[in-house]
């Protein structure tokens, strides 16, 4: 990911040059985050993508939604973890069956970044596994809305943690946010800390913004500086809803 410690004029400068993405750098960190109450997300997902990593969540009991950008290689989805590492009772594994990109996902500009992976069993819904609520229709949220995102990721630049982090984000407008990303488009929505820019970093890619117990969004990409851009679940209901259907 290009995420460069910068003030915004810096950051609209580097958007002009700023390389293509590459998947595997596209993990983020909660940066100003605290540990999660243990099983506190149960719709979160572990994705080991060969020696990488991703998030991602839980939408029915044989789907999990994440990033197209995490499809790097073959990918086991652990299910119920709270510290990754450890032999938990409380985690499932499971093997994908089908994997599903965005038809019009772009790897240059992250556009549709979006990915439905089919399970190869159901996983067993309980107090560890639960799913995640999605959008029942294609609006916008509202300018700070509260929201919650969540990852194993580096909780700061050169510490990791197997444990599951959390932190609060609050949903940007659009008009603020095309200043740091010129190429937002419908697919995209932006939210971030708006009191200290090291909060506003993201979780594992592909991980949910969810805000009101709902999936919103699905994170993608940014800068170390808020706000960063997660895929836009609403926006893609009808694909969604086509491709489970199958």
């Amino acid at each position: 990911m290009c995420r460069p410690h910068c003030p915004l004029l810096l950051a609209l400068l580097l958007l002009l040059s700023c390389p293509r993405a590459d998947g595997s750098a596209l993990r983020g960190r909660i940066i100003g985050g605290h540990e999660a109450q243990p099983h506190s997300h149960p719709y979160m997902a572990y994705l080991k993508v060969g020696h990488s990593a991703c998030g991602g969540f839980l939408v029915a009991s044989d789907w999990v939604m994440t990033a197209a950008h995490c499809l790097l290689g073959n990918i086991t989805v652990i299910l119920g973890a709270h510290e990754i590492y450890q032999p938990e009772q409380s985690q499932q594994v499971r093997g994908v069956l089908r994997y599903h990109p965005h038809p019009a996902y772009n790897p240059d500009t992250l556009a549709n970044d979006i990915m439905l992976l089919k399970l190869t069993a159901k996983a067993k819904l309980n107090k560890y596994v639960r799913t995640v609520e999605l959008p029942k229709s294609s609006s916008y949220l509202p300018t700070g809305t509260s929201c919650t995102i969540a990852g194993w990721g580096l909780i700061d630049k050169d510490q990791i943690t197997d444990k599951l982090f959390e932190t609060k984000v609050s949903i940007y407008s659009r008009r603020k946010c095309i200043l740091f990303y010129p190429h937002l488009d419908d697919g995209m929505v932006c939210a971030g800390s708006f009191h200290e820019l090291k909060d506003s970093s993201q979780g594992d890619s592909g991980g949910p913004l969810v805000c009101n117990k709902v999936a919103q969004g699905v994170v993608s990409f940014g800068y170390d500086s808020p706000p960063g851009v997660y895929a836009r679940i609403a926006n893609y209901l009808p694909w969604i809803k086509q491709i489970m259907r199958k």
